[in-house]
């Protein structure tokens, strides 16, 4: 048996019916997000599908995000493909975005909810999906990392063609990879783990950078030396300048030696790992004061110029601003205290401690 669960309608029943549902279903998740309420690192992947009926760059963006998010298996068939394996036990949860769908401004007229369908016989991973989901949404909409960063797409001419079928700028299943013959590009962690990761079930893996000092671990980079030394793998060092293939599929890449001349790697899959780039996408167009591409927050609230609507994370600036994963747990904190207050304006914020609340040691699993 399946349940249709509005999430917007979920967050209108513990906020004021005057706010927009789309801004109190974002604060909802941060606070979820905020005071960890969900522990994610103990469980294996969750197998959710989206089936996106909207076909916009919003819907895009999101599935685009789904993919990236640790913890999700992602899957994308027909409505009654994912249904049927839903109610099979396969899924943990189908998500379905509505024809037209797209990420709106608070106060918006024409926001579309999204449905989620649950199997009611696996009711705990169903909600874990389903709040999982839930803050993988809000960081769409809250503009706090997560949807605003998007790979750096390396400079191949024609790399478009083979992206999502030969070309990935993550490993979501690395059962995917298996019997492959894989090309990886970078020097950093992500390039070397995954170089590591995949070497013992590919059927070859290629790292190619362009020069030879890496940026990742010095543990890392010895495995990799040593894996390279028994002739597991590949090390070559150059450029890719060009892709062979038809379809969408694969089948070589050319390499700019550092000598200055060529050489083709046969390939079936191409990993870049060139870092992220941060993009405001259609947050643009919600009447946010900007500067340059971030938003200007305060720093007693990180709310931006629109009430109700917080920045935190790379996304914002103010005087002084340090882009550090500690810093934007100090923004997040501060905007979970008024994004509260919006929720619950009636009920006073009890401020408490992890290392002396009982009621959040249980939460947290660790009383």
């Amino acid at each position: 048996m399946a349940a249709s669960i509005d999430l917007s309608f979920l967050t209108v029943q513990v906020l004021s019916a005057l706010r927009q549902a789309a801004f109190l279903f974002l604060i909802s998740s941060g606070l979820t997000l905020i005071f960890g309420v969900l522990n994610f690192g103990a469980a294996s992947e969750l197998n959710i599908a989206v089936v996106d009926q909207a076909n916009t760059d919003s819907s895009a963006a999101l599935v685009s995000t789904l993919e990236q998010t640790p913890g999700i298996d992602l899957s994308q068939q027909s409505l009654d493909e994912e249904m049927s394996l839903l109610q099979d036990g396969d899924r943990a949860l189908v998500l379905v975005l509505p024809p037209g769908w797209e990420l709106l401004p608070p106060g918006a007229d024409g926001f579309q909810p999204l449905t989620a369908y649950l199997n009611l016989a696996q009711p705990q991973t169903g909600q874990t999906a389903l709040l999982l989901v839930n803050a993988v949404v809000a960081q769409s909409l809250i503009a706090a990392g997560g949807g605003s960063f998007q790979p750096k797409r390396p400079p191949i001419k024609g790399i478009e063609e083979y992206e999502g079928t030969s070309v990935f700028y993550a490993v979501r299943r690395m059962e995917f990879f298996r019997d492959r013959r894989v090309v990886i590009i970078g020097g950093g962690d992500s390039a070397l783990d995954w170089t590591l990761n995949l070497a013992p079930i590919a059927e070859h893996v290629t790292l190619v950078h362009r020069r030879d000092e890496f940026r990742a671990a010095p543990d890392t980079v010895k495995k990799m030396r040593a894996l390279v030394a028994a002739g597991e793998m590949d090390l070559v060092i150059g450029q890719v300048m060009a892709l062979q293939g038809e379809g969408g599929m694969l089948a070589g890449a050319t390499v700019k030696l550092s000598d200055g001349g060529t050489a083709t790697i046969a390939c079936d899959a191409l990993l870049p790992f060139f870092g992220l780039t941060m993009r405001l996408g259609p947050v643009t167009g919600w009447g946010l004061q900007l500067d340059g591409d971030l938003i200007p927050v305060d720093t007693a609230k990180f709310e931006t110029n629109i009430p109700g609507l917080f920045a935190i994370g790379d996304i914002n600036t103010y005087p002084g601003k340090l882009k550090l994963i500690l810093s934007g747990f100090h923004e997040a904190a501060l905007m979970a205290q008024q994004a509260y207050r919006y929720v619950y304006p009636e009920q006073r914020l009890v401020f408490q401690y992890t290392t002396s609340s009982t009621s959040l040691q249980k939460k947290l699993g660790a009383a």
